[in-house]
């Protein structure tokens, strides 16, 4: 194992505060010259609000974003987006469509917005997805739930429009407890419209395969630490990668009850030198 892919929220950081030992890890990944990229579902925020953050906190990372990258090899603008006011700087450049249109969108990108969610505004998602020609349904992530929301679908070269949602967490940690997160709302219009969302976020194989293309890697030289048994673990294993599970962030001891198997089970990613020297020897 040569490359490692590395979640944020839960493994390295949880609320305002590292994780204990994170930031040492990161050192030693770089002494060990271990190529690495951090992933992560969240689209709460703009990617460089989240760079600024994690920098703040003595966490060193890029800023990279595939979806994007997607969506400009995909011609599929004009995006509605249905995302927070600041994400929409993710995407600075591409054509949008008007907020108040009902139809004519390239794609319909869907992140986490929170409260902003109301009858009208899931309907307009709806009647976009609905319009021919029809739009690609595109989800950035598809996390079951999360303390930090996010998640983004990808599809390649549907019939129909494209839906795009900007997270598939099933509900979210927020600091007055859980929250639904987008895989609910993508859920409904998946149903609704009969379209097929394409993730572009974990668990998705499509997206485990894009971090291991830009690491020049393959999936057998690849590990995933993370602290979600199934988007994490479950989508790094199916993609042939070796899936990690940390004890942090959202971990719950009935994770080690279901059909997924972590390859490793460590109390944080303070641990993580020790089991990959271990390994290596």
């Amino acid at each position: 194992m040569q490359t490692l892919l590395l979640d944020l929220d839960g493994v390295l950081y949880q609320d305002d505060h590292v994780i204990d030992g994170a930031v040492e890890t990161l050192r030693w990944c770089k002494r060990r010259n271990i190529p690495h990229l951090f992933v992560t579902n969240t689209s709460s925020r703009p990617r460089r609000a989240l760079v600024e953050r994690l920098s703040s906190m003595g966490l060193s990372v890029s800023d990279q974003q595939m979806a994007r990258d997607y969506l400009v090899a995909n011609d599929a603008t004009p995006l509605a987006l249905f995302v927070r006011k600041a994400t929409r700087e993710d995407f600075e450049g591409l054509e949008l469509l008007d907020d108040a249109a009902e139809q004519g969108a390239g794609s319909v990108v869907i992140g986490d917005i929170g409260e902003a969610w109301d009858f009208a505004t899931l309907n307009r998602a709806f009647r976009l997805l609905m319009a021919e020609p029809r739009p690609l349904l595109i989800a950035l992530g598809m996390s079951r739930y999360a303390q930090g929301s996010d998640g983004l679908v990808l599809d390649v070269a549907p019939p129909r429009p494209l839906l795009i949602a900007l997270g598939m967490s099933r509900y979210a940690q927020g600091s007055d407890g859980l929250v639904l997160d987008v895989a609910p709302f993508i859920k409904a219009l998946e149903h609704a419209s009969g379209c097929e969302a394409v993730v572009m976020g974990k668990p998705a194989t499509e997206f485990f395969d894009a971090a291991v293309r830009k690491l020049g890697a393959s999936p057998a030289q690849t590990v995933m630490i993370g602290d979600d048994i199934v988007g994490d673990v479950g989508g790094a294993q199916a993609t042939g990668l070796t899936g990690i599970l940390v004890r942090t962030g959202k971990f719950r001891p009935r994770d080690l009850e279901g059909d997924i198997r972590p390859d490793a089970v460590l109390d944080s990613v303070a641990d993580l030198p020790q089991w990959w020297e271990n390994r290596d020897s």
